[in-house]
């Protein structure tokens, strides 16, 4: 068969091409689908051949720790996607937020981030990264102000994670990048809840991008995983030695799931947010209701900034994303509300197929003090749903008659 695809660059592809196609390599048996390959080491032809493949003469892989097939396919399609030179996928989204920031800091350095973070983002900062010599300074996001006010003669990093979890708070990317640069920090954005369908960070001024692939990417609740994405000189630089030497490795067959599951992405959040967009006006509509967040409203905080930047790389905004926030005033509402749920999941995993709602102060912000919870607004009547594939009308009267219930 003739290859068609000659002279073709998958740069200039549309996202769906390069969903379905990106980083696909086949082996002698030209299998149609991507090949699983669980293995952990790999053979030589002879011991010079070991020597030259271990010095970096030659190409190849060594060992599923360092490099392997399946993974690297995962991460090249990846990237392709978000328009990055190179992608480091991890064994889950934490591990890629906790190597992204540990990988450009050492003792005595500082970083500034967004005080409204998922849980676990706050514990590396408060908790973690003192124990290594490293300060951290929490700003409140969308005030741009703020975050030059922080910066140190020893600041490093800059962390965002927008919108933020759990209240979809909206942080100026551009505006931000543009104040760490000029101080030569590196920009670090968590994009997990936008997804590179709907906002692609390293267009906006970011240096480094972070998704938990559990997320969105997976979206059918199968498997954990990670990835980290920018330049390749940065991300050799600040993470090839870590991840050889400790070992957050995604699994061979993560990988395969997570490269499968990226062929539907595209469809999966551009459905899914059409539908949050309506459930997001019922919500908000709902007498019981003290206050909704959802990006998309014209009523959120940073409406207009979310219309600038969460475009997809476009010119106009795609949408506000899968996730809703609601208030419903104390922890008793929001109990009842969720346990009248018929249909939608209680869950604190997003992103994936099917609705899920969870507590926020109770599950994913546990770990907060509540004196750090009320700094981002956080009180025990918010509810945050992560809105799936399922019948938007089915959707619709499940809430409705749980918020009733309320």
């Amino acid at each position: 068969m003739a290859d068609d695809s000659e002279g073709e660059k998958p740069e200039t592809w549309e996202n769906a091409t390069r969903l379905v196609r990106g980083g696909t390599m086949r082996s002698e048996f030209g299998e149609t689908a991507e090949a699983l390959y669980l293995t952990q080491s790999f053979v030589y032809e002879s011991a010079e051949k070991a020597d030259a493949r271990f010095a970096g003469d030659e190409p190849g892989f060594v060992y599923s720790r360092y490099a392997n097939p399946t993974v690297k396919m995962f991460e090249d399609r990846l990237a392709l996607l978000e328009g990055a030179e190179a992608c480091r996928s991890q064994a889950s989204g934490m591990a890629a937020v906790h190597l992204a920031l540990m990988g450009l800091v050492r003792a005595g350095d500082h970083i500034v981030a967004g005080r409204a973070l998922f849980g676990s983002n706050r514990w590396i900062l408060n908790n973690w990264a003192p124990r290594f010599g490293v300060e951290t300074t929490l700003v409140p996001g969308p005030d741009v102000a703020a975050w030059r006010a922080a910066v140190r003669p020893n600041t490093k990093v800059f962390l965002i994670e927008s919108p933020a979890n759990p209240l979809l708070e909206i942080t100026d990317i551009a505006a931000v990048a543009q104040i760490a640069h000029e101080i030569g920090a590196v920009v670090v954005v968590d994009n997990v809840f936008a997804t590179p369908i709907l906002q692609k960070p390293l267009q906006l001024g970011a240096d480094v991008v972070v998704y938990s692939a559990t997320k969105h990417i997976d979206g059918q609740g199968r498997v954990l995983g990670g990835a980290i994405l920018g330049a390749t000189a940065l991300l050799d630089e600040a993470y090839r030695d870590p991840m050889r030497h400790t070992g957050p490795a995604l699994s061979p067959f993560n990988a395969w799931v997570l490269l499968n599951g990226l062929v539907t992405l595209d469809l999966r959040v551009r459905q899914q947010t059409e539908t949050a967009a309506a459930l997001a006006d019922l919500i908000a509509a709902h007498p019981k209701v003290k206050a909704c967040r959802y990006p998309g409203r014209p009523d959120h905080p940073q409406y207009e900034i979310a219309r600038r930047q969460m475009t997809g790389g476009g010119n106009t905004m795609i949408g506000g994303g899968t996730l809703i926030a609601f208030d419903l005033g104390t922890r008793a509402a929001a109990f009842n509300m969720l346990n009248r749920l018929q249909i939608v999941d209680i869950s604190n995993n997003l992103g994936d197929a099917r609705s899920m709602a969870t507590h926020p102060c109770t599950t994913t912000h546990r770990s907060m003090s509540e004196e750090q919870r009320a700094e981002i607004g956080l009180t025990e009547g918010w509810v945050r749903l992560s809105v799936g594939l399922e019948g938007a009308g089915d959707l619709a009267r499940d809430i409705q008659r749980a918020l009733d219930a309320a």
